[in-house]
């Protein structure tokens, strides 16, 4: 066992999450029980996710896309209430990390993208104020553009939307997870072939054939599942606890 505030204090350091300016509290959002041997890492803090770690006997949860974000209803009720009632009432803490999930360069949700798809990392720039949260970089060698929609497919066990917008062939890659997909401009003065993100919104057809990149949509769940596993993973072998990775199925 080890102590929660242990943990959190550690992924507080390790992702710089203090430096960081996000839509949500980053660390422990509700506390549990003072003690872990249990954790159960996911990308969102769902109803499924939480009755999935209280069936496992978590101590803890730790996620990507946790509670109490900017602008939303305050009070607590209806599924908010019924969320939070699972922690308090089984004592089991929520950590969530988001932003600082993104950037880390080794269990942040872009590297770990990076190494799914064979990517090698050559640099990350700032966007929308956040310091590296775009990341780009190239694959070993040209790739024809759809083959290169096919093998995200593979990767990810999820079919990509593929805007073709440049050149038949991929070589220079720029990608943010998520909801990164307002970045395409940044990502195409960057000279890339194409740009990889979670979500696709109407505009982002037309700029990327304007744009001259190809763009690949490949899920905002399929594109950050890595990053809170790689963590959970980590934590687990740093404070010999348990850890398990629940995969809940978002079409998203």
């Amino acid at each position: 066992m080890v102590q929660l505030s242990e943990i959190v204090r550690y992924c507080d350091d390790l992702l710089a999450a203090s430096a960081i300016a996000d839509y949500c509290p980053n660390g422990l959002q509700v506390e549990g029980r003072a003690e872990v041997a249990r954790l159960v890492t996911g990308v969102t803090a769902s109803r499924c996710l939480l009755d999935r770690a209280i069936e496992l006997g978590a101590d803890a949860v730790l996620v990507h896309h946790g509670y109490f974000w900017k602008g939303e209803e305050s009070r607590v009720t209806g599924m908010k209430a019924a969320r939070l009632r699972r922690l308090i009432r089984n004592d089991i803490s929520l950590i969530a990390y988001h932003l600082p999930l993104d950037v880390h360069p080794v269990y942040g949700n872009n590297e770990q993208l990076a190494r799914r798809l064979g990517l090698q990392v050559e640099g990350r720039i700032d966007a929308a104020g956040v310091p590296g949260l775009l990341t780009h970089g190239s694959l070993p060698e040209a790739t024809d553009a759809a083959a290169f929609a096919e093998a995200i497919g593979r990767a990810l066990k999820r079919a990509p939307t593929h805007v073709a917008g440049g050149a038949e062939t991929v070589r220079r890659v720029a990608w943010c997870t998520g909801a990164g997909q307002r970045f395409l401009a940044e990502a195409a003065a960057l000279g890339v072939d194409a740009f990889i993100s979670g979500e696709i919104s109407e505009p982002t057809a037309h700029e990327a054939r304007e744009l001259g990149v190809h763009y690949y949509a490949a899920g905002h769940h399929a594109t950050e599942r890595d990053g809170a596993r790689a963590l959970g993973e980590h934590l687990s072998e740093r404070f010999g606890i348990e850890h398990r990775f629940v995969d809940v199925d978002n079409p998203a």
